[in-house]
């Protein structure tokens, strides 16, 4: 019996520590009509692999500055890769001439600032932050 119980609550707690709560809010602008992507098309995205929406608009994706624990949440869970990868992978892309990284911002409030002002803008903040004024998506 007790070696039931101590295999359960292994059990529990390896299952609690593998579903991690998704700790941002992607947003674009309100002008926007999609309403969900996966994750995949967030990381394409971002990582300027598609460039337009599908009404035509130029993507323009905006990221939080790379010390933000928000960025990092976001690059593990969307690319599958810390910020250090991805500032690499910008790096790469800069030194051969193929794209440039999307602009920083050093806060959440300057995201929605952003979104707001660019109807093709799309970004990520954090989950508690106030979203009025932009449109927060479903990541599938």
């Amino acid at each position: 019996m007790k070696k039931y119980i101590l295999t359960t609550v292994i059990l529990m707690f390896a299952f609690l520590g593998t579903s991690k709560a998704q700790s941002f809010k992607i947003i674009v602008n309100n002008s926007n009509s999609i309403s969900s992507l996966s994750k995949k098309e967030i990381s394409d995205l971002f990582l300027k692999k598609k460039t337009k929406w599908t009404d035509g608009t130029n993507v323009n994706p905006v990221d939080l500055n790379a010390s933000a624990k928000t960025r990092e949440d976001f690059s593990q869970q969307i690319h599958g890769k810390g910020t250090s990868a991805i500032r690499s992978f910008w790096q790469q892309a800069a030194f051969s001439g193929t794209a440039s990284a999307p602009p920083e911002k050093a806060s959440d409030a300057e995201i929605i600032d952003f979104l707001k002002k660019n109807p093709g803008a799309i970004g990520y903040v954090s989950a508690s932050a106030n979203t009025e004024g932009v449109k927060v998506i479903e990541v599938k």
